[in-house]
């Protein structure tokens, strides 16, 4: 099952199959977003350290390694790579949206300069890479990763990273509202449980974005 046919959801069940994409890579840009060191540390209650187990596995195993890909692929053909991280400018966190201040899995405090807040080693940024720091959900609304975008010439963005049902999806959803147009890599990108990764790629494509693998994407560039 191709691109054009996984992650359909109700509204999209019977809808024709999308026209064929091709990429201009000076017009598409790479987004890693929040694929930070926090998330990939133990967690102190044994419990639910080990219901985490899986999705540790799956990116340390699957998506860092191919974004790790995509990032390397995307150098040698031009496309510009891209950072989003949550990082606060108060160490007290007070300058962070309400969605990170709310108690509950979201609620997260990392100073910008703290080094858990960093991206990983594998993905680090290099040279003059952008890195916006947010401190809301998604990347566009509390930065200024749109003037960015639109000075670059950039109409295509790439979205990979983490939460898919959280930061990924606010991204995608306020990129789509900017009429960019957003390919999400479900094989660069992970939720907390599987379950929660396929019900939300479900429901934001085809109307925020298009969902494609890894390899998929490589075929629709231009050069």
């Amino acid at each position: 099952m191709s691109w054009k046919t996984r992650h359909r959801s109700f509204y999209y069940a019977n809808a024709p199959e999308p026209e064929d994409m091709v990429l201009d890579p000076k017009e598409t840009a790479l987004l890693v977003i929040d694929v930070q060191k926090t998330y990939l540390l133990p967690k102190s209650d044994p419990a639910e350290n080990e219901a985490w187990q899986p999705f540790f596995e799956r990116m340390n195993q699957v998506v860092i390694p191919n974004i790790k890909k995509l990032i390397d692929d995307s150098r040698r053909r031009g496309v510009e790579v891209i950072y989003a991280r949550i990082a606060c400018l108060k160490n007290d966190g007070r300058d962070r949206s309400l969605s990170q201040k709310r108690p509950g899995f979201n609620y997260l405090l990392l100073p910008r300069n703290e080094d858990e807040g960093q991206v990983v080693a594998a993905l680090a940024p290099q040279g003059d890479d952008i890195v916006v720091e947010k401190t809301t959900d998604s990347a566009l609304t509390g930065t200024n990763l749109r003037i960015l975008l639109a000075n670059m010439g950039i109409k295509n963005v790439v979205a990979t990273g983490i939460f898919t049902d959280q930061c990924v999806s606010s991204t995608v959803r306020s990129l789509s509202d900017e009429s960019f147009n957003v390919l999400v890599v479900e094989d660069c990108c992970a939720a907390a449980t599987m379950e929660l990764q396929n019900r939300e790629l479900e429901i934001i494509n085809m109307i925020y974005c298009h969902v494609v693998d890894s390899n998929e994407l490589r075929s629709f560039y231009s050069a």
